[in-house]
């Protein structure tokens, strides 16, 4: 029998209004200074500063810090690290999507090491983290990354991406607060949304799934795939809304105990090359890859069927998984995103060094049901710029 080792943020609180639950946090830690990490768009929306003037009202020294991009490159987290160090901070608190709070993360730790952030990325780093750093509260405001119950915070390199990961990252309290999300634009509702849809099928399919995780992650599949077109046409659905936060949280958790494989591992050149959105670059190729390995995970593709609601029981399994892909593929249109790597202005002509890319993020291909070498990477990439999912050829 295999033995699963399972992890969780310390502290959870999730649920409309929960943000509430963030004074009583803070009070815990006593801090004098807070460093608050967020993006400029948060800010101008006017959604930072009521958070700050309550800290500041109850007499902590809260330092904001809105330097914050989406796929942020390694040269914001060395600033961002660099800024951590010189300010004497006791708190970290991150607000914002899964940029901002891959940055606190990143923040909080290594305020308290010594060396660049980049000697700590995992496919090219040498050093090893020694100590959990500083105290750090997460506060996602899309329902998307799961980065509030991860310990992964990801960089984007020139052409693809790496991530500095441990157990140290965990944030010690994350909040969930619905309401937050009800602001965000469609198109980032459906990007984000895709991609915690994504955290969860592949959590579902991975090698290292359990039975814990595949609860997880089945839920999650019901949540999301029955509201994201709500939340998507109508931000201000508030049922809507929650059921995607809730999603979001679970599929983070599935993901971060079951692992995420080929779906994430050809979607970081993407964003790496050609600066599409990690939501965006998910949702391209999920039906490409799901198409692709279809046949090695034909009963855990029929079950995500039937968590998505499209199951029939005169359906066999095989006739279940394929119906799976083309499910996966309406979702993603009906969402408004484009579904092949032409939509993105992506040339033919860079696919090769996509799939070269591809091939070197071997944490993520560990986990997938079918072994993905550099060919069968490539044959992905050219089916998601043609619009045709492929199977592999079979051999005799």
């Amino acid at each position: 029998m295999s033995l699963s080792k399972l992890v969780y943020t310390p502290l959870n609180y999730i649920g409309w209004g929960s943000l509430e639950q963030l004074w009583p946090e803070v009070e815990k830690y006593s801090p004098s200074r807070i460093l608050l990490i967020t993006d400029s768009i948060l800010e101008k929306l006017g959604m930072i500063e009521p958070i700050t003037s309550r800290l500041r009202q109850q007499g902590y020294d809260v330092v904001v810090f809105t330097d914050v991009v989406p796929e942020p490159p390694l040269e914001v987290g060395e600033k961002l690290v660099a800024y951590t160090r010189e300010g004497n901070y006791e708190l970290v608190i991150g607000v914002g999507g899964g940029s901002a709070l891959d940055l606190a993360k990143l923040a909080a730790v290594l305020a308290t090491h010594e060396g660049k952030v980049a000697e700590y990325l995992n496919l090219t780093g040498t050093k090893k983290l020694c100590n959990k750093g500083l105290p750090k509260i997460l506060i996602p405001t899309t329902s998307g990354t799961g980065s509030e119950v991860t310990n992964i915070a990801v960089l984007s390199l020139e052409t693809t991406k790496d991530v500095v990961t441990h157990d140290y990252l965990m944030a010690d309290v994350a909040i969930v607060d619905p309401q937050l999300t009800v602001s965000v634009p469609p198109g980032v509702t459906a990007a984000t949304g895709v991609d915690a849809l994504t955290h969860a099928i592949e959590a579902y399919i991975s090698v290292n799934a359990n039975p814990i995780t595949d609860g997880l992650a089945l839920q999650a599949i019901r949540l999301i795939s029955s509201s994201i077109r709500k939340a998507v046409k109508n931000g201000q659905d508030q049922q809507a809304r929650i059921d995607m936060s809730y999603g979001s949280n679970i599929a983070g958790i599935a993901f971060f105990n079951a692992g995420v494989a080929g779906v994430h591992a050809l979607a970081y050149p993407l964003g790496g090359q050609f600066h599409v959105s990690h939501g965006e670059s998910n949702a391209v190729l999920l039906p490409y890859v799901m198409g692709y390995i279809r046949s090695s995970c034909t009963k855990r593709m029929a079950d995500i069927l039937q968590a998505m609601g499209g199951y029939a029981s005169y359906l066999s399994e095989e006739e279940a998984s394929r119906k799976c892909v083309d499910e996966l593929e309406r979702l993603v249109r009906d969402v408004g995103i484009p579904n092949t790597l032409r939509g993105f202005n992506i040339p033919e002509s860079a696919l090769e060094s996509l799939a070269e890319d591809g091939i070197k993020q071997k944490r993520l291909l560990a986990r997938s049901p079918l072994t993905l070498h550099k060919e069968d990477i490539r044959t992905i990439y050219q089916s998601a710029f043609d619009g045709i999912i492929t199977e592999p050829e079979m051999t005799s």
